[in-house]
């Protein structure tokens, strides 16, 4: 299973001059953006380590999930949340052949958590053709950047102030993240039925 995003956020989506007055940084001088570059990095850091720790994407995007064999029998969940529409789903054989499934053969299930296409002709999904794969094109995160909820918005700029304030330490400590972030991420987490959090 290969999970690609196919298009990254826009700078104009990235909340660049909202995280400097986070920061506090000074305004009105003559080098006002010159971090602005560095600001967008940080942020962008933040967010991917938030999306990779909670498996929801923040800002909406195109993804293409490319799966060798169903998991389920009956539904096919999703590898992240909360899906904004699934776009197509396409059999791929072995030759490279694609063949695009009917959208009437399945149905999008939303849920914040464990979204998941459920097929609607039969409780058994297509074949995926020997030596082939399906293909699932969607679109998935909260919207814009005022869309992300309140506590996630929080946890990004306290975690890329954190990246922004240590730039320069070492490696052993740059995997870290910060226990106010963490606590801010924990209602977000995955419990298993096998128990843990994932």
């Amino acid at each position: 299973m290969i999970l690609t995003e196919l298009s990254a956020p826009p700078l104009a989506a990235v909340p660049v001059r909202a995280f400097a007055e986070h920061l506090r940084l000074g305004t009105g001088f003559a080098d006002d953006g010159a971090e602005d570059q560095v600001l967008e990095l940080c942020l962008r850091a933040a967010m991917a380590a938030i999306e990779a720790r909670i498996g929801r994407a923040l800002l909406e995007r195109s993804f293409v999930w490319k799966v060798a064999r169903w998991r389920g029998e009956g539904s096919q969940v999703l590898p992240v949340a909360p899906v904004i529409a699934v776009d197509s789903v396409v059999l791929v054989g072995a030759d490279g052949a694609e063949t695009e499934m009917a959208s009437a053969g399945w149905s999008l299930v939303h849920d914040g958590a464990r979204p998941r296409l459920v097929w609607r002709e039969s409780a058994v999904p297509p074949r995926i053709p020997q030596g082939g794969r399906a293909e699932i094109r969607f679109r998935a995160g909260f919207g814009d950047w005022e869309a992300v909820p309140a506590d996630l918005r929080q946890a990004v700029f306290l975690l890329a102030a954190h990246y922004h304030e240590n730039r320069a330490e070492s490696a052993e400590r740059a995997g870290t993240m910060p226990f106010g972030v963490l606590v801010l991420l924990e209602a977000y987490r995955t419990l298993r039925v096998g128990g843990g959090i994932a």
